[in-house]
């Protein structure tokens, strides 16, 4: 497996308060368990407060996301990004494709439609050891990457005044 690379994102302001979603789907509750360790902890080091939401599968998490943004911001308690957690691993047909491309497009459709950012931790792998691999926090840690990804667009629109 290739190795990560991560540049330094740069810190543009306190995230203290911050409310933010976790949706992780639960096909895999172990895999699940990792990524989101790995996204608690990034979104804990940033001082973000967040909500979770567990579904059954990864295509169920970008409706449970646009269902969650609308409800919160009915009540007045907007989320400013989503992390999107889950797990797909290829089998024998082609199910495995169809979970993978239309999880990642409708969390794309979501974002650019609402202006939202959403960190998509959705890993997709061909075996149960490469999906592991990415969702163990002192391997890829994914789950953790997701919720960074999130964080750093949400400091990039507050930088622009929009949020």
């Amino acid at each position: 497996m290739a190795e990560p690379r991560r540049s330094a994102v740069a810190d543009a302001g306190d995230l203290k308060g911050l409310r933010m979603l976790v949706v992780e789907a639960r096909f895999y509750d172990d895999i699940a368990d990792a990524l989101l360790a790995g996204a608690t902890r990034a979104l804990e080091a940033a001082g973000a407060a967040f909500d979770r939401v567990s579904v059954p599968g990864s295509l169920e998490v970008p409706p449970a996301i646009a269902i969650a943004l609308e409800a919160a911001e009915r009540a007045g308690k907007p989320y400013a990004g989503a992390v999107a957690l889950g797990c797909v691993i290829r089998g024998d047909t082609i199910h495995f494709e169809i979970v993978s491309t239309e999880s990642a497009r409708a969390l794309m459709d979501l974002s650019v439609a609402r202006g939202i950012p959403i960190g998509n931790g959705i890993i997709t792998a061909d075996t149960e050891a490469q999906a592991w691999a990415r969702a163990r926090a002192e391997q890829a840690d994914k789950g953790g990457d997701a919720a960074r990804a999130a964080l750093a667009l949400v400091r990039f629109k507050r930088g622009l005044g929009t949020s």
